[in-house]
């Protein structure tokens, strides 16, 4: 079995995690560059955590800029197993009203300007992505948000969008006609490149208004947003605490084989494979390179 590590990436607002026990700070580089900030690493009864701010300390770093594929790295390289993903996130629906946790199933990527792989030219690879998040990672969110009494929903998609402007109404009412739930900025490809890593991941898509589609709202607006972003930062870190409390010492297989994903993905025969970025993808694909 292999020892169970839990990754938090904080979203806007969770620039920290309290509460934990033995902590220290490393700045842990990689091949792809420089990842957000320095990793926050630390213990919740027992359970190593590993905290990492997307946007860096004081949100330095806006979502096109973020170097996702050094974060991933970071985290693959420091032993995260598990990987939570907390995000503030705008509503399509009426029944998601601000203050709501959704913990996303799917995604659907609308970014233009981001490096979404950590393969290519040299050795290509093809992840399994149908089932984007980790089920049986959510499931031990779900029952801490139960036990916090934390307004959430199981189940929804969330659509990322570039940024960092927010949407038209056009656009809103048409990601509204798609199905989509939610709407964010940084999810993709971050959930993309876990899965390259092997790494069980999942969201906390935290609401934090209705998007421009909602005509009995006002248009987003900053002042209102960032008092429940506020709201949503403390019970975020509620719902954390809880969940690392009664988390595995032991990582769980993945039902679906996130931390097997790369068992059949690699289509490059090792002949013809980039010696380069074969150096690059050390810590990423070991397990199978």
């Amino acid at each position: 079995m292999t020892k169970a590590v839990l990754g938090i990436i904080g979203g806007s607002g969770v620039y920290d995690l309290p509460g934990l026990e033995n902590t220290r700070s490393e700045r842990i580089h990689t091949p792809w560059g420089e990842p957000s900030d320095e990793l926050g690493f630390g213990e919740i009864d027992g359970l190593p955590l590993v905290f990492l701010p997307r946007h860096g300390r004081g949100h330095r770093l806006g979502p096109s800029w973020i170097n996702y594929r050094a974060n991933i790295d970071a985290l693959k390289r420091a032993g995260v197993t598990d990987l939570v993903s907390v995000s503030a996130c705008g509503s399509f629906r009426e029944e998601l009203a601000p203050g709501t946790f959704v913990l996303v199933d799917q995604f659907i990527d609308r970014t233009i300007a981001r490096e979404k792989s950590f393969f290519g030219q040299g050795c290509v690879a093809h992840v399994s992505f149908a089932d984007p998040v980790s089920p049986g990672l959510v499931e031990r969110i779900e029952t801490a948000a139960k036990s916090e009494d934390i307004p959430y929903r199981r189940g929804g998609t969330y659509l990322a969008m570039e940024g960092p402007q927010f949407s038209t109404r056009a656009e809103s009412h048409l990601y509204r006609s798609w199905g989509c739930d939610v709407i964010g900025m940084t999810n993709m490809p971050e959930a993309k490149l876990a899965r390259e890593a092997e790494i069980c991941y999942a969201t906390i898509a935290m609401v934090t208004d209705y998007d421009c589609w909602h005509e009995a709202h006002e248009d987003v607006d900053i002042a209102e947003l960032l008092r429940v972003l506020h709201d949503n930062v403390a019970k975020a870190k509620q719902l954390i605490a809880s969940l690392a409390r009664d988390f595995p010492k032991e990582h769980e297989p993945c039902p679906i084989g996130s931390d097997r994903a790369l068992d059949t993905a690699i289509i490059t025969p090792p002949q013809a494979r980039d010696a380069v970025l074969l150096r690059k993808l050390d810590a990423v694909a070991g397990r199978v390179l």
